[in-house]
């Protein structure tokens, strides 16, 4: 879809959309790492993606959270900016490194800066969805091993508990972990990301400890928060084939084994599925007993982020190989538009957990090359691929599955991880030089439409 198009690109539901429920939340995301900056100020200390990203050759262009989008001196103005665009939730993540010392003890002005932007939002009318753990791990617990070490799971639930006693009230949702797939494969297994190591047996064993600290945090919420919901954020993703043998359907099953089963079957069945280490052979992680029981606790909701399909055949082994198609819509990531994928996921766990909870869709959204011209963002594609995805979570939720909210990935531009500065996914255009936020054309037409279904509900 073109630029000519943009002012054509409307965000009306259908009548009988679930978009129109006033119990169906509307919202944006962002991350902490990705917008406050500030990364040397008020006692925080360094995380794993401090010094990642100042590693040459790591992030692109050389870029840093180093300033971002100055969230943490701007957090009144973007708090302004989420309300006037009527939303009607946020999700934030807390920086572990500014809130804790390397001995465990609060910081105080950390944790001060949370409490008035949450109190804040609250103020504002805005349900507050919070995210203890965005990838941005303390380095000094990295030093000692990070999610490869077993100690680092208590360590997250000293930190959870330190939280949700300071912050308890302010909180309508907390979540544990954010993509814990990101944090073990790309961080450990793959080197993408920070920490940058690449062995697959180190990402099994972080996965396993990732989500022992899911479960240990979960006890210490349900104690110190009661009365505000409590889940996790896992990333799914729709694996398929365009090849025609077996060893192809099969392919694309361990693609989504490895994708989605690696982080649900632990949460929702207490075991690894075994399709994992035929893909992976030799990676089982150390499992102590009672492991697995505290993993599974239950949870009040799943949050789901969905990006884009990926296309395998077999690779002739005993895994998969990624085959793009051609002839598809790709995002400036790269990644393929696909919301059939996100419908299609979502009817699947409906089927294959009996104890799948309610679903948030936590993130999802579209990277664009966008630029301000005459004061405007016409982002088309942006707009289109918003309701295409909201049409699929629209189609799951008449196929029975329980989906009660939705948040757009992102509020506004930011880093973007390995990527930096140059993929823009926010709904607001930011000047990294100026640090003016411009709202998007997406963001008016979501905006108008929150205060049409106010309106009509009122």
């Amino acid at each position: 879809m073109g630029q000519d198009s943009a002012l054509t690109t409307a965000f009306a539901p259908p009548a009988d959309s679930v978009l129109w429920r006033k119990d169906f939340l509307l919202g944006v995301a962002t991350a902490a790492y990705q917008i406050e900056g500030a990364t040397g100020e008020d006692g925080r200390l360094p995380s794993i993606w401090d010094t990642f990203s100042a590693i040459p050759g790591k992030v692109l262009h050389g870029d840093t959270g180093a300033v971002a989008c100055d969230h943490y001196h701007r957090w009144q103005q973007d708090v302004d900016l989420i309300h006037g665009l009527n939303m009607e939730a946020y999700r934030l993540s807390i920086a572990w490194p500014r809130v804790m010392d390397a001995a465990g003890n609060p910081n105080p002005k950390g944790i001060a800066f949370y409490r008035e932007l949450l109190q804040s939002l609250r103020a504002k009318g805005l349900k507050t969805f919070v995210t203890l753990y965005h990838w941005d791990l303390p380095q000094h617990l990295e030093d000692k091993g990070g999610w490869v070490n077993r100690d680092t799971a208590y360590r997250f639930a000293e930190y959870a508990d330190l939280m949700s006693r300071e912050l308890a009230g302010l909180v309508d949702a907390w979540s544990t972990l954010n993509e814990p797939w990101c944090s073990a494969m790309h961080g450990y297994g793959t080197g993408h990301h920070a920490p940058g190591k690449a062995d697959n047996k180190l990402a099994l064993q972080a996965m396993h400890h990732l989500l022992l600290g899911h479960g240990l945090a979960m006890q210490v919420l349900r104690r110190n928060d009661p009365a505000s919901l409590k889940g996790i954020v896992a990333n799914i993703g729709r694996g398929t084939t365009d090849g025609g043998t077996a060893a192809d359907r099969r392919a694309a099953e361990l693609f989504e084994i490895q994708q989605n089963n690696w982080v649900l079957d632990p949460l929702l069945k207490q075991s690894y599925p075994q399709g994992l280490f035929e893909l992976w052979p030799g990676t089982e992680p150390v499992v102590e007993e009672g492991d697995m029981a505290v993993i599974a606790a239950p949870m009040d909701y799943l949050g789901i982020n969905y990006y884009f399909r990926t296309n395998v055949r077999s690779d002739g082994a005993h895994g998969y190989t990624e085959i793009p198609l051609d002839g598809v819509e790709r995002t400036q990531m790269g990644w393929e538009v696909f919301p059939d994928g996100l419908r299609d996921l979502l009817i699947g766990f409906r089927g294959e957990y009996a104890n799948l909870p309610p679903i948030y869709i936590t993130e999802n959204g579209t990277a664009s090359d966008d630029a301000v011209q005459d004061g405007a963002v016409n982002d088309a594609q942006r707009m289109s691929f918003l309701n295409r995805h909201l049409a699929a979570v629209d189609q799951a939720v008449k196929a029975g599955v329980d989906v009660r909210g939705y948040f757009i990935w992102s509020l506004m531009d930011n880093f973007e991880w390995a990527f930096g500065y140059e993929r823009r996914f926010g709904i607001v255009h930011v000047d990294y030089a100026t640090q003016k936020r411009t709202p998007k054309r997406s963001a008016e037409l979501v905006r108008d439409f929150l205060a049409k279904r106010r309106n009509r509900q009122d």
